[in-house]
């Protein structure tokens, strides 16, 4: 039986080589990528059985890329493998179609134990997540909620280059779209948010994990 292909994805590359050193021998690695861009352009040539990826990434964070891999790759299972412990994060990595949400201090134990659950059809979280965090997670209704998640996906990719410090023009030349439309997207970000200044943006990106402090 053929090994389960494993994309990698962190912007760290000692944790890279951490995974690496975790799966080798059980799993087949076909690639590594240090940003969400660079994940979808891997996981839409590679079509990987299990990707691997972290929260906080560059270009891309791991929640929105994780959604929009669902729809590139909707057979590939997600494993979120990150510092963040918070329920919303674990709530949004959900919502977002993983199937896994491991944290990083116990990838040693559980990494193996979560990619199985994922292949056969069931979700994981990780041990650490406290019983009574686990049950508010489990209890809260599932309706998305904060303003993020009213923006679209393209508002998204756009507010997390902008806390980035991307100029209109680097982001436009990013996105293959133009530096107005770039414009565009981030005066109706701002009305949508209800928000004045650029650094109000990046606030708020932090503040709701779409630019997660490493």
């Amino acid at each position: 039986m053929p090994k389960p292909r494993v994309l990698l994805a962190d912007d760290h590359l000692l944790v890279l080589e951490g995974f690496r050193r975790i799966l080798e021998g059980q799993y087949e690695l076909v690639g590594a990528v240090e940003n969400g861009r660079a994940l979808l352009e891997a996981a839409k040539e590679l079509q990987p059985d299990i990707v691997i990826l972290d929260v906080s990434m560059p270009l891309l964070n791991g929640i929105d890329a994780a959604a929009q891999l669902k729809k590139i790759c909707p057979g590939t299972k997600i494993i979120i493998v990150t510092m963040h412990a918070d329920k919303e994060y674990i709530r949004s990595a959900f919502e977002a179609g993983a199937s896994a949400y491991v944290l990083k201090r116990s990838a040693v134990d559980e990494l193996d134990q979560a990619i199985r659950a994922a292949l056969a059809g069931h979700s994981y979280i990780t041990s650490l997540i406290t019983k009574d965090m686990l049950n508010v997670f489990l209890s809260t209704t599932s309706e998305p909620s904060g303003g993020a998640h009213r923006l679209t996906t393209r508002q998204r990719e756009v507010l997390q280059l902008l806390a980035e410090g991307r100029t209109a023009k680097e982001i436009a030349n990013l996105l293959t779209i133009s530096s107005r439309t770039v414009e565009f997207h981030k005066s109706q970000i701002l009305t949508q948010l209800n928000l004045q200044t650029t650094a109000d943006l990046i606030k708020y990106a932090v503040t709701h994990g779409i630019t997660p402090v490493s």
